[in-house]
């Protein structure tokens, strides 16, 4: 199974409505696809995710573009197709579960069952229930549910018409942490189960990351990155994509200095030094913004400084610590530099940090692995 999406979209004042002269608002321009896998819409707030999946599910009309779904097209410009939202084979899964207060859970399953036989809407609702492990709740009503389980049966009603691709817009923000952990999992086995495309709407990284086959990152309506959450998390291509990601310490205006021998690695000057970092191909003199993510910046000890060898002794700062955050596991030190004065973000081990007895005013030091930067 397919989902091909290409599309334009122009937004103009508040009931978007186009004056004279008058540029949009809000433009999108956008392109992704998906097989028989798990797509993460990911990016902030107004960056264009919820509009892209209401297009596709015949909620908004773009201005131009295709969509296709397994070769059926849904919309496409320039032949004039546009097929409405009851004719396309699409389930929708809202961020609100919107069931309908006076119906049981059931009945709400049901509600979205065309076209089949007293029998045949029975054995699928049964078979539904079945799907999302909610058989017992079958004559309760939405009053009478968690939030988590309100979202189950919306996701069985959104799969209930077997729809060729699932669509699912945020659904589980407003929940626990706890429900959201199990409801991910079982979301995941559902679509491994029924091998079909699923375009899932998140801002939350760790939701991104753990659930997406594959992620497309957006940004004013544009997509900026698409690729596994490897290599987004890891080699994000833009400064937005990696501050959007966790890469915590970016810095601009560094300068290219020279190459190593054999295009081995570049030196930068930044944070008041000359940084070892990975190669690229830019030439001296060039600027550019680099990052790194903040657990792949190692703490040093002094005391341990002759067992490290001299080829390692590269990319070392002094700083003090400012001010240290637990995160339960681990610990996140911003570290002033002595150099620059620049402000490094730094995660280590609980066990590691407690091992040197340094706290906030103590001066420590520091060291970035060039292995782990990004340069763009």
């Amino acid at each position: 199974m397919t989902v091909e999406v290409g599309i334009e979209k122009e937004f103009y004042g508040r009931k978007n409505r186009k004056k004279k002269g008058e540029n949009p608002s809000f433009s999108m321009n956008c392109s992704f696809d998906a097989n028989s896998d798990f797509v993460v819409l990911f990016g902030c707030s107004g960056s264009g995710k919820t509009t892209a999946l209401r297009c596709i599910a015949g909620l908004e009309n773009p201005d131009a573009g295709t969509i296709k779904i397994n070769g059926t097209v849904y919309f496409d410009s320039r032949k004039k197709v546009n097929l409405p939202p009851q004719k396309r084979k699409i389930g929708y899964m809202f961020q609100e579960n919107a069931l309908f207060p006076h119906m049981n859970v059931r009945q709400n399953i049901e509600f979205g069952l065309k076209g089949l036989s007293s029998m045949e809407k029975t054995d699928r609702v049964n078979e539904m229930l079945g799907l999302v492990g909610i058989e017992e709740l079958e004559f309760a009503y939405p009053d009478e549910l968690s939030g988590g389980q309100k979202q189950k049966v919306a996701l069985a009603r959104a799969l209930a018409p077997n729809p060729e691709v699932l669509l699912l817009d945020e659904p589980f923000s407003a929940l626990d942490t706890v429900v959201r952990l199990k409801l991910r999992k079982e979301l995941r086995d559902i679509q491994k189960r029924l091998k079909i495309p699923v375009i899932f709407i998140t801002h939350d990284p760790v939701e991104a990351f753990t659930m997406a086959d594959r992620m497309a990152v957006f940004e004013d309506g544009r997509v900026q990155q698409i690729g596994t959450p490897e290599d987004i998390f890891y080699h994000p291509k833009t400064r937005y994509v990696a501050e959007l990601v966790g890469f915590s310490n970016l810095f601009d205006n560094a300068v290219v200095g020279r190459h190593g021998n054999g295009a081995e690695c570049t030196f930068l000057w930044s944070l008041g030094t000359e940084i070892t970092a990975p190669y690229i191909e830019r030439k001296a003199g060039d600027r550019v913004s680099w990052g790194i993510r903040p657990e792949n910046i190692e703490l040093v000890d002094r005391k341990n400084m002759h067992v490290i060898r001299q080829e390692d002794r590269k990319n070392l700062f002094d700083g003090i610590i400012m001010n240290v955050v637990n995160k339960g596991t681990s610990r996140v030190m911003s570290l002033i530099l002595k150099n620059s004065e620049d402000v490094l973000k730094v995660e280590v081990a609980n066990h590691i940090f407690d091992s040197l007895k340094i706290g906030t005013g103590d001066e420590c030091m520091v060291r970035l692995r060039a292995s782990d930067m990004i340069i763009f």
